[in-house]
């Protein structure tokens, strides 16, 4: 179990770095880095590519290929995070409302958002 923990902190520590770099490239030059290039070409091209992204990983998940399905998912939460950092969305604003719901179940959640 303590060895769960520490690889939890190391993906928190993957993701919150991973975020620093997506917002460390958004004036940087759209010609050298990918994800410059994202930010250029605006909020509906990069929402367009967590859709794909999402579809592939769903693709790769129904496949049952599980090496695949990482990687896909790899890229959809860079995409993600790209879309966050588009809208001036903070990773802890996400992990907040998560937190919010920890404990709660799915379905009661789901009931409270429609009432």
């Amino acid at each position: 179990m303590g060895d769960d923990k520490k690889s939890k902190a190391v993906n928190a520590e993957v993701l919150d770095r991973l975020f620093a770099t997506v917002q460390a490239r958004k004036g940087a030059d759209p010609e050298t880095s990918y994800t410059a290039k994202l930010f250029s070409r605006g909020t509906s091209k990069i929402a367009q590519k967590v859709g794909e992204e999402a579809v592939e990983a769903i693709l790769e998940a129904v496949r049952g290929d599980k090496a695949a399905l990482a990687s896909e998912s790899a890229d959809l939460l860079y995409h993600l995070m790209v879309l966050w950092a588009d809208a001036g969305l903070e990773p802890a604003e996400v992990w907040e409302k998560l937190a919010q719901r920890e404990g709660t179940s799915g379905i009661a959640e789901k009931k409270a958002r429609k009432a």
